[in-house]
């Protein structure tokens, strides 16, 4: 029994002595880079502590990409985007998302559309 709870002693020490894979400590293993002549480009990169993200456009027109990590509680984020003359349009399901429109809202807003089409 004695050498059980030694051995057990010595995993967990081994095991909290370990090297963490934090942010801090985190290592680039792939990186690649393509600019072309027309203003076309792309990039991509991951690290050792899961983080990766890429990215492709036309340079100042639209651009597309996505990014993934590990959030702070274990579970897996991963986001996508597009950016355009229309905008950031970030997805993911780790975004928040606007509550429902009251019932009386769209009312509202259903009478003041009947009203300026009868106006019109």
């Amino acid at each position: 029994m004695m050498k059980l709870i030694v051995s057990i002693a010595a995993l967990v020490a081994m095991v909290a002595a370990a090297p963490a894979l934090d942010d801090a400590n985190a290592q680039i293993l792939t990186q690649e880079n393509v600019l072309e002549a027309d203003g076309k480009y792309g990039w991509k990169f991951s690290t050792s502590n899961g983080i990766q993200q890429e990215e492709s456009g036309q340079g100042g027109v639209a651009v597309q990409g996505s990014a993934s990590w590990v959030g702070d509680d274990g579970v897996p984020i991963v986001l996508t985007y597009t950016a355009d003359e229309n905008g950031y349009h970030p997805q993911g399901v780790h975004l928040p998302t606007p509550p429902p429109i009251p019932d009386y809202i769209l009312r509202a807003l259903r009478y003041i559309e009947a009203r300026n089409a009868q106006n019109v």
